[in-house]
């Protein structure tokens, strides 16, 4: 009976992820919200699938996700960059623990609780969720913006300051404190915790010591020659077995000694990031790792505790309020003071202003030490779920209302004089693609005004010799001023799909003359542009791509002469068929013709085959003829 529940939990689990994850990607929620959601529909709040005995369980289990992904958020740091981050690391890390204890902790003082109470619970809350955030920056692309470096390095300080936190709790504690039910926490301390507590102190260190050197020392000497010997075998899932074998295994070293086993597991990565099995690593733990973290964020869903939040609604709504207010003002404001741009900041605030699932784990172990009430840390749990549950909702705010205005107030700044206004070109975008097309266009004699709206990329443009000007080109007035009424030809080289073709609609009505030519960002994106009439189309990737794929036949050893033939007739049907497609609205119908014209190039390929080699064939024998005679 045992095993068919086991069963049944994995299956109401499986389902729920599957099921709700492509709906809220199709809506624009992102997975970590229909995670989430899930989480809450199959809880014992609605369908009371899941929850009771089992919950904390199942929420053991799934925090391994999180331990996971801080082992290959481990693998991509090598020591020197660490080096590198060490500022931003100590410095706005650090701040961002220490201002937000204390900011809450007076907060908590002034309400009435106890100064070690409000400190307590100051310094919990200071916490940000590891797992949501860096899944939600990674799935929107923005862990290598400003806001998402900054993200990364308040979130690695937290993680190591749960160590420093678990041990000043305890000094905290009140003379009286009442014991919180199992029911009202979603996580437990293990009891490893208590069984290092009982070890004297200095042993304790020793032990401490010993374990994370040994974890250094093992990866950096012992794990090269022990994954060769693994390699030499060919049995990929012996080198997954082993892969698994050192994440585990770390983390119950760390968990013996008291650590956390996410800090342990950390640390084992960052030593195996210059290892040469480093990739593979990676490839192997990655599945495991997605799926135990979206495990986690539905057990963060349904152990949400609403009994409790019907019950004081006002209270649990006014401490999420309050909790994101405060987080949100302190980033914002710590962004500001370590030069981030106003919008990164509002970024960087959007995204930390959060609760953390290490804050169950402190509120757990503040309760059992009696630094903290159950009817304190009850509906402060509640709130930190909320929190959790709602920083998807608040990222998506930020995307469509924030962002979008600072985008605006670019676009409204004040453009450079542009007083080289009568070359035949006007090039809108300056990036990887316009780049090229203006270099051509320069080395064979034709000047072009060149328009990119990144300072930064102005900037370093202008150091390598190039005339680019700032400004946005869907501006009707910088147009004119760049000389679109003189000019021939308008080369729309930006990656924005919507602006592209905005400006694309802008030069069509005001400058009807201009030819234009535009990038295409895909096959889908083409099609628009050819619905509105633009002259030229080039799709970004699409000679690069046949480039190599001529490449790829030869090496296959199909003769050059036949890879070259094969990729310009290949060429050929492909834009025609662009040029073909685009005009059908219906989609099913695009399919359909799409379907027929592949299978249509393929029989001209194989008969094109067919009549190289019968004149290849023809020719040789002939060659040979000739020799005898």
């Amino acid at each position: 009976m045992h095993n068919e529940d086991l069963f049944l939990q994995a299956f109401v689990y499986l389902l729920a992820a599957v099921a709700s994850v492509p709906i809220a990607k199709r809506l624009g929620l992102g997975s970590v919200l229909g995670y989430l959601i899930a989480g809450v529909i199959i809880g014992p709040f609605a369908l009371k699938l899941v929850g009771g005995g089992e919950g904390s369980d199942v929420m053991h289990f799934a925090e391994f996700g999180v331990v996971m992904m801080l082992f290959l958020v481990g693998l991509e740091l090598q020591p020197s960059l660490l080096w590198r981050l060490r500022v931003p690391i100590l410095g706005l890390g650090g701040l961002q623990v220490l201002v937000t204890a204390l900011v809450i902790a007076a907060i908590g003082t002034i309400a009435g609780l106890p100064w070690q109470t409000a400190l307590a619970v100051g310094l919990i809350l200071a916490q940000s969720s590891t797992a949501i955030v860096l899944q939600t920056l990674n799935e929107k692309g923005l862990t290598k913006t400003q806001a998402g470096q900054s993200a990364f390095s308040v979130l690695l300080f937290q993680d190591i300051a749960v160590i420093p936190i678990l041990a000043f709790l305890p000094l905290l504690a009140l003379p009286i404190a009442s014991a919180m039910a199992s029911s009202d926490l979603i996580f437990v301390v293990a009891e490893s915790e208590a069984h290092s507590a009982a070890l004297p102190a200095w042993q304790q260190a020793l032990l401490v010591i010993g374990t994370v050197g040994g974890i250094i020392l093992g990866g950096q000497f012992l794990t090269r020659p022990i994954f060769r010997i693994i390699a030499k075998t060919q049995q990929r899932e012996i080198f997954t077995a082993m892969a698994l074998l050192l994440v585990v295994g770390i983390a119950l070293a760390m968990q013996k000694v008291g650590l956390s086993p996410a800090l342990g597991t950390f640390v084992a990565g960052v030593v195996l990031a210059e290892n040469e099995y480093r990739h593979e690593l990676e490839s192997d733990i990655e599945p495991f790792k997605g799926l135990l973290l979206g495990l986690f964020f539905i057990s963060v869903g349904a152990s949400i505790n609403f009994s409790l939040l019907l019950q004081q609604p006002l209270l649990i709504l006014g401490l999420v309020l309050a909790l994101a207010i405060v987080k949100f003002a302190v980033l914002v404001g710590l962004g500001r003071f370590f030069r981030l741009e106003l919008s990164q900041s509002l970024l960087f605030g959007c995204a930390l202003a959060q609760g953390g699932e290490f804050g169950f784990v402190l509120f757990s172990f503040a309760t059992q030490n009696k630094v903290l009430t159950a009817d304190v840390a009850g509906p402060l749990v509640v709130a930190v779920a909320l929190s959790m549950a709602l920083t998807p909702l608040i990222m998506i705010i930020n995307d469509r209302l924030i962002q979008p205005r600072f985008v605006a107030a670019e676009i409204e700044e004040e453009a450079d004089d542009i007083d080289d206004n009568e070359n035949p070109v006007i090039i809108a975008g300056f990036g990887r693609f316009g780049q090229i097309v203006g270099r051509l266009l320069i080395a064979n004699g034709f000047s072009a005004t060149v328009l990119d709206h990144s300072p930064t990329q102005i900037e370093l443009l202008r150091r390598f010799g190039f005339k680019v000007f700032y400004g946005d080109a869907s501006r009707i007035d910088l147009l004119h001023a760049a000389g679109a009424r003189q000019a021939r030809l308008f080369v729309v080289a930006i990656d924005d799909r919507e602006r592209s073709l905005y400006i694309v609609e802008l030069v069509q009505k005001h400058f009807p003359h201009l030819k234009i030519l535009a990038r295409a960002i895909d096959r889908r994106h083409a099609y628009e542009f050819i619905q509105r009439g633009v002259d030229a189309v080039q799709r970004e990737t699409f000679d690069s791509a046949l480039v190599m794929g001529e490449e790829a036949l030869k090496l296959l050893g199909t003769r050059s002469y036949k890879a070259h033939r094969s990729a310009r007739i290949f060429r050929e049907h492909d834009e025609q068929a662009l040029w073909e497609m685009a005009n059908l609205e219906d989609d099913t119908v695009r399919f359909a013709r799409s379907q027929q014209l592949r299978q249509d190039l393929e029989r001209v390929l194989q008969s094109d085959d067919r009549e190289i080699v019968h004149d290849v064939d023809r020719a040789w024998d002939t060659s040979a003829l000739r020799k005898e005679t």
